[in-house]
């Protein structure tokens, strides 16, 4: 299968090495629009032999977010009759699944063109080290309903992706079909040490506009360092392994579904023969 990624960055050099670790086994062409870096990140990025590296376009001055937006409803259009899948994804959203290969080759079989993600907000306090595949390394996290997000889906199929600002939620229209159980797992992996994590939010503050701050988008990382601590520990306190939810057919995940409420799923059997626990899902 041709799988196609989308995706938006700025500065991420030290976040790349990981990105494409978790992707390179599955992705076949990466479209990265890059937001300004003056850092490492475009130096990486034209050295990877599958990457495509454009400008972003700030089509709304007003509004990072709402710019995002924009693109991220539009940009993947370009794989119809290329790819069978495209991921519509940010630097730090690592899409997983035990057998991942299989399960999107037997998700086309089966007629599925949509595949939501259960989300997770990952956590460590201390930052990995360069050569460390995440979600072998880092595997704590807590199900968080931000995370719930359709990032993989048939650029042949859909319409009109419709994403929510921050890509949340979607309303796609089109021939949408989802699977019956869902099996893809979204580890958000921004959480990665304390200082560098809330240094990172305070750079990224620096790019939001007018329109962001008023409607609240992104005010995390306006949070001064002690409102930053109460998030980290709450997430830090209620963290677990998520690989509970991807080896135990009965764990039932405990944030609702928001796709469940408009489109009847498409019967699809779930794979049934596990990689071990630590095997690399995307990776």
């Amino acid at each position: 299968m041709n799988v196609d990624l989308y995706t938006l960055c700025w500065n991420d050099g030290v976040r790349l090495d990981f990105f494409f670790r978790h992707y390179d086994p599955i992705v076949n062409r990466y479209f990265v629009y890059d937001d300004g870096s003056d850092e490492a990140t475009l130096s990486i990025l034209r050295q990877h032999p599958r990457v495509t590296v454009r400008k972003f376009q700030r089509t709304h001055l007003e509004s990072f977010v709402l710019s995002q937006k924009a693109l991220s409803d539009e940009c993947w259009k370009e794989s119809r009759g290329q790819a069978d899948w495209v991921i519509v994804t940010d630097i730090d959203e690592h899409l997983w699944h035990k057998n991942v290969h299989d399960y999107l080759a037997h998700c086309k079989q089966a007629g599925v063109t949509a595949i939501p993600a259960l989300g997770f907000q990952m956590i460590t306090s201390l930052f990995p080290a360069a050569d460390t595949l995440l979600c072998e390394q880092i595997t704590s996290g807590v199900p968080w309903s931000y995370m719930m997000k359709l990032s993989i889906f048939d650029p042949n199929a859909v319409d009109e992706i419709n994403f929510s600002p921050g890509r949340h939620k979607a309303q796609p229209t089109g021939h949408i079909i989802y699977p019956a159980k869902d099996e893809m797992l979204l580890l958000h992996y921004k959480y990665l040490g304390i200082q560098e994590t809330f240094s990172r939010h305070c750079s990224e503050a620096n790019g939001l506009r007018e329109t962001d701050l008023i409607m609240g988008w992104g005010h995390q990382y306006v949070w001064k360092f002690e409102e930053f601590m109460n998030s980290w520990n709450s997430f830090l306190t209620q963290a677990t392994d998520y690989r509970v939810y991807a080896h135990d057919d009965k764990a039932i995940f405990p944030v609702p579904k928001w796709w469940l409420k408009s489109i009847e799923p498409q019967p699809l059997t779930s794979i049934s023969k596990p990689n071990p626990v630590g095997s690399s899902g995307l990776a």
